[in-house]
């Protein structure tokens, strides 16, 4: 009874306010994957053993703001998907045409993976207050993995994505199977993070 007074509170609010609503729930969700990721690396992979491990919460509003920014931008281009192929073979049929489901997955995939992973490797970076060579050499480390990573996963959650989920669900759906992505990418984002810290702070050693 509670996840439909949820679900129709949502519904009410993306109607209204759809961009808003988008933002705070993708921005809420990758906050989670990032509450999830520190719990797990605090718990069972601490980076800096000389101290108690410690909740960063800059980090998490940074995958917040994140998320509340890229949000609006996957429901326009989830809106732009419906259009250029819909699924429908005909208005008012039942079938679905698996053509145009392929080619909405394929779409996605070539086209908004790549940008999406781009725009968090920069904004992190720019947020984290990195220098423009740290942040070539962030993309220089994690970009093709991770992207790699993106292929070997992403297409399944879209395919069921775009196959069952209103248009305005999809939004949440992804953000939801993003609480693991999220958890990946925050946990290889604070590892290279670390390596850049210890690389300079290794560099002002040397200097003094």
């Amino acid at each position: 009874m509670a996840n439909l007074a949820v679900a129709r509170a949502y519904q009410k609010s993306f109607h209204s306010r759809p961009n808003t609503t988008l933002a705070v729930t993708g921005g809420s969700l990758n906050a989670l994957g990032d509450f999830i990721a520190q719990s797990y690396q605090n718990i069972y992979g601490k980076q800096d053993h000389s101290g108690p491990a410690r909740y960063d919460i800059d980090r998490t509003l940074r995958f917040f703001c994140f998320g509340f920014a890229i949000s609006p931008l996957i429901g326009r281009w989830n809106t732009f998907l419906e259009r250029r192929f819909p699924l429908r073979v005909s208005p008012g049929s039942d079938k679905v045409s698996l053509k145009a489901l392929s080619q909405r997955v394929a779409a996605d995939q070539i086209i908004m993976a790549p940008i999406g992973l781009c725009l968090f490797l920069s904004s992190m970076g720019v947020m984290e207050g990195r220098t423009i060579p740290q942040i070539k050499q962030k993309f220089s480390d994690l970009y093709s993995p991770a992207l790699i990573t993106n292929w070997q996963v992403w297409p399944i959650a879209q395919l069921i994505n775009f196959r069952f989920m209103p248009l305005s669900y999809r939004v949440p759906f992804q953000s939801t199977c993003g609480i693991f992505w999220t958890l990946y990418l925050s946990i290889i984002n604070s590892r290279e993070d670390h390596k850049q810290d210890r690389e300079t702070k290794l560099r002002k050693t040397l200097d003094t």
